[in-house]
């Protein structure tokens, strides 16, 4: 593959710059940590959510933990830049290129806010996702990709 790292790292700018945009536009527009949820569609709604803990808010009472999950996830992209200039395959370059743009999205929040700022809220009858923004939707979407990569090879390797 030619330029997985430039590549990557422009996905994850991309990524990193449209959540910063949604944030921004969901807290100084939209003033959604001053209202009440706002009902899009019958399966979304607009809620503010400061998650200061890890996923889905788990940890949230660790002292420092700002500092903590933002120095890890630094050290990690870092290491998912690694694993870009060993890129032979277009998902691990989108997928590791994903990550890295939505955990650097948090990351900001985290040193800007102590937290980091959640806002879409999904449901489809009584099953509730936990609310999310899109940096969590692009490092799900990228690990996804991961995944999907491994199976890929997998299967070729099996073949061959």
């Amino acid at each position: 593959m030619k330029h997985p790292v430039r590549n990557g790292l422009l996905l994850a700018a991309l990524i990193f710059i449209a959540d910063q945009l949604s944030k921004w536009y969901m807290l100084e527009i939209v003033n959604i940590a001053n209202r009440p949820a706002i009902e899009v569609a019958p399966f979304l709604k607009l809620v503010m959510v400061w998650n200061s803990g890890v996923s889905f808010g788990m940890m949230h009472d660790f002292p420092h933990a700002h500092l903590l999950f933002s120095g890890l996830a630094f050290i990690i992209c870092c290491l998912l830049v690694l694993w870009l200039v060993k890129a032979q395959h277009l998902l691990t370059v989108i997928g590791v290129g994903a990550i890295i743009g939505g955990a650097m999205g948090n990351v900001i929040d985290r040193l800007r806010f102590g937290a980091v700022a959640d806002f879409f809220y999904f449901h489809i009858a009584d099953f509730y996702w936990p609310a999310f923004n899109i940096a969590d939707a692009a490092i799900c979407i990228g690990a996804g990709f991961i995944i999907i990569e491994s199976f890929i090879q997998k299967k070729n390797e099996k073949n061959s």
